[in-house]
């Protein structure tokens, strides 16, 4: 059975557009399971979807001569006489990829949906040649409301943070917390969510963690000492929405901070950890300033380290956001506000709230000028500003 996503109603409006398809993510996301779904919305029979994981259909594209591609995919169907969906997964094996491509998109009415895990790599394999020619989309582990779509409960979405603060529910929010504790502990991985023993969830979120460190790192990264950067994950786990001192992280492992710097870099791209800038005007000064850290998945947290469950809690709602916003932090002094969301809405995460709480969020948007503020609060508030967690 295929689950629906958000993102599948985007990723079905490109199957008409002329440009090729990317779908880049971390592992065991769900990309294979949208190229799945997208390959049976395609009307046509001139379709074909390969695991490029296999050597013998990596053989198909390893060919000097690119016109003889046709010949080989003859085998599965696929004729160059009408326009061709050639839907590939897990390209990061087969760097000649970006050549193929290139070249039999601009000699051939045919579109390609392709899927891999880096960002790193994409951007290595796909030149500038190749601008124009692709649209890339970016996958990640379960929101709330698409982890309820997975246990089988419908709820409504919320389109802003005023109706979602304004649609407040007692009722619901009982029916509600249970699973929202579900999936802070746990997370979003879809195999993960869909599996029902607690002992294997983490069983199996331990796996795509071994899957993780055991193809993208050692395959992708060109690092003399991967046990460094075992080492410093670990390190991060406790650093969950907290700001990180690369100088610190770097006495920490006995290595220089450039290597820290490579390693935080390997990770970002390859979607274990997401760093947030500090918010300002000055674009320079955003670049320029300390990051925030959050992880790939709550669950990944929990398994991997020890966090609390105020980390795991801003952890869940950054899930939440990060598909749908632009996300940007503040921090001055002791003062902090958690997100600063699309540039313009201030929003602080906490697991209860009080109108102490408000009053210092809404002075602290006026003093940078933001539009809006909301407190999103794991428990349930009547407070107008206040939006429940598991509205999100």
């Amino acid at each position: 059975m295929i689950y629906p996503r958000f993102i599948f109603a985007q990723l079905e409006k490109e199957l008409t557009t002329r440009e090729n398809l990317v779908i880049t993510g971390m592992r065991r996301v769900g990309k294979t399971i949208a190229l799945e779904h997208l390959f049976s919305k395609i009307s046509t029979s001139n379709k074909v979807l390969l695991d490029l994981e296999s050597p013998i259909n990596r053989k198909i594209f390893e060919t000097d001569n690119f016109d003889a591609i046709w010949n080989n995919l003859a085998d599965f169907g696929i004729t160059n006489k009408e326009k061709a969906f050639i839907l590939l997964d897990e390209i990061q094996n087969l760097p000649v990829i970006s050549q193929v491509v290139k070249y039999l998109s601009d000699h051939y009415d045919i579109k390609f949906i392709l899927t891999g895990s880096s960002s790193f790599y994409l951007k290595n394999l796909f030149p500038e040649s190749l601008a124009g020619r692709k649209i890339v989309f970016e996958m990640f582990p379960l929101t709330f409301a698409e982890f309820l779509v997975f246990k089988g409960f419908s709820r409504k979405v919320m389109v802003d943070f005023a109706q979602a603060a304004a649609a407040k529910n007692r009722i619901r929010y009982e029916r509600l917390m249970p699973y929202y504790q579900e999936f802070m502990e746990f997370g979003g991985f879809p195999k993960v969510v869909l599996e029902t023993n607690p002992e294997r969830k983490r069983t199996l979120l331990l796996d795509v963690f071994k899957s993780y460190f055991e193809q993208d790192v050692k395959t992708l990264a060109d690092f003399e000492d991967t046990g460094k950067l075992r080492d410093l994950i670990l390190l991060l786990i406790p650093r969950v929405g907290g700001r990180i001192e690369i100088a610190k992280l770097a006495n920490s492992l006995g290595v220089s901070r450039q290597t820290v710097y490579n390693y935080l870099t390997f990770l970002e791209h390859t979607y274990f950890v997401t760093f947030l800038s500090k918010f300002s005007k000055s674009i320079d000064r955003q670049a320029a300033g300390s990051k925030k850290l959050y992880l790939c998945d709550a669950g990944m947290a929990n398994v991997l380290g020890q966090v609390s469950e105020g980390q795991l809690f801003e952890q869940a709602v950054f899930q939440d956001l990060r598909p749908y916003y632009k996300l940007d932090f503040f921090y001055k002094d002791a003062s902090e506000i958690d997100f600063i969301i699309d540039g313009g809405v201030a929003c602080e995460v906490k697991t209860s709230v009080s109108k102490r709480d408000l009053a210092h969020l809404k002075a602290k948007a006026k003093s940078l000028n933001l539009t809006a503020y909301y407190v999103v609060s794991k428990e349930y508030s009547k407070e107008e500003k206040v939006i429940i967690a598991s509205d999100l």
